[in-house]
């Protein structure tokens, strides 16, 4: 690497902090050139398979022509413009192609900028829902262990208290109810045991419960864990049985990564309100969207405010919202179903064989995810060099390694991702004592 790559990353360790990292002790960062399709070039010389979709948003994978064009087109009429008291064609068309996609009875979009306003949002609008119905003891949020939202107030509140990254913030937020975790995998028989404390707190705290919010079938940062859809049934059924509101964050599950379009549809429920985000713009620029029903929207309209309260600076910048009409034409016009398949399959016959590895305590496929869940923690710098070396981009957390390629990867890559994993875990300095 040359002297100007070299000041580069010496500024950058200086003077950038970088996200769940240390200042005083960073954890090494790698200089990126360029990324064509599956592949990021590094400036020293590295070509990785990405692994990662950078954070699961890379769908079509880098640089696509068709987004690359989508882009240029949108910039040469204008690049953002704000959305209070002005409209555009590319946030129409996106809401029209969110609420045909999306479950049903959601017909009404509410834009933002990242996936954890999008949780802010769904939760101010569940709020403010019983506020503006005269039902204000409504104002508290039920959900689930291991269960992870974002990093914004509202949305830490709703992670798990313990395993969620968020334990110092405890005073300052929002007390929320937490149901333990879903515990029957989604390849499991089902029981109705599963959810009787479930049903034991919806009893407890309906009069004083707002809304409950989980990530269907799967609960990521929180685990990656996959988990029965029948939870799901049961979830939506209690919610309607003790008139709390649906929330589904779909920002890591939706467009088609567990093998459904929505994860909801493993399960056959529609929510109350949805979030997304992440693959939404397919890995371009950062946009999020919260949709509700009708009745949501009518309620908070007719209730005290006279509006949601609620106004990015950003929100469906049309830049994005051109990105992304782009980005959800190209995954419906193809058959991104046999694509998912191909990629399960793969994952099926060569990741989870690699349960056999004396530091691997489970393996688990679920659509184009992949996870490898080791006996101990990751040494994280360490691991992370590695699989540079090996010629891939694997970010893996706690004990946790997993996988959630672009879905253009080819067998050639994958094959490269699972055998750079099968070779860490061959290797003890990779993993805390």
């Amino acid at each position: 690497m040359n002297n100007k790559y070299t000041e580069l990353l010496e500024f950058d360790r200086q003077h950038i902090w970088h996200p769940y990292t240390s200042m005083s002790k960073p954890l090494p960062s790698y200089l990126v050139e360029s990324a064509h399709g599956v592949e990021i070039k590094l400036s020293s010389g590295e070509t990785l398979i990405d692994g990662m979709s950078s954070w699961w948003s890379v769908l079509h994978g880098y640089n696509h022509p068709v987004l690359n064009q989508a882009l240029t087109e949108q910039a040469q009429d204008f690049s953002h413009i704000m959305f209070g008291g002005l409209t555009h064609q590319p946030a129409i068309d996106l809401a029209k192609k969110l609420i045909h996609l999306t479950p049903k009875t959601l017909d009404k979009v509410f834009f933002s900028d990242s996936g954890s306003v999008a949780v802010e949002v769904a939760l101010k609008m569940a709020l403010q829902y019983w506020q503006s119905k005269g039902q204000s003891d409504k104002h508290r949020v039920m959900t689930v262990r291991n269960g992870y939202h974002g990093d914004t107030f509202a949305a830490m509140s709703v992670c798990d208290p313990i395993t969620g990254m968020h334990q110092i913030f405890e005073k300052v937020l929002m007390k929320s109810i937490f149901a333990p975790a879903p515990s029957i995998n989604i390849d499991e028989t089902w029981h109705d045991d599963e959810i009787t404390t479930l049903e034991a707190l919806f009893k407890q705290h309906h009069h004083e419960t707002a809304a409950f919010i989980i990530e269907p079938i799967v609960q990521g940062t929180g685990g990656m864990r996959f988990y029965h859809p029948n939870y799901l049934k049961a979830v939506r059924q209690l919610c309607d049985q003790y008139q709390i509101l649906f929330i589904a964050d779909e920002i890591a599950t939706g467009l088609g990564r567990t093998g459904k379009l929505f994860a909801c549809e493993w399960a056959d429920i529609s929510p109350d309100i949805m979030c997304l985000g992440k693959t939404l713009t397919g890995g371009y620029l950062t946009l999020a969207a919260t949709l509700c029903t009708a009745e949501i929207a009518q309620t908070i309209s007719e209730g005290e405010a006279s509006c949601f309260m609620h106004g990015p600076t950003y929100m469906a910048n049309p830049l994005a919202c051109a990105v992304a009409n782009a980005s959800i034409d190209l995954l419906i016009n193809q058959d991104w179903q046999h694509k998912i398949s191909s990629i399960e399959l793969q994952f099926q016959q060569q990741l989870l064989p690699l349960k056999q590895c004396n530091k691997v305590a489970s393996t688990r496929v679920l659509g184009s995810i992949g996870v490898v869940e080791t006996t101990h923690a990751v040494n994280v710098a360490t691991i992370q060099k590695r699989f540079v070396e090996l010629g891939v981009w694997i970010r893996p957390f706690g004990k946790l390694i997993y996988i959630m390629p672009p879905l253009v990867i080819n067998k050639t890559q994958i094959s490269q991702l699972v055998l750079a994993i099968k070779t860490v875990l061959s290797e003890d300095e990779c993993f805390l004592d």
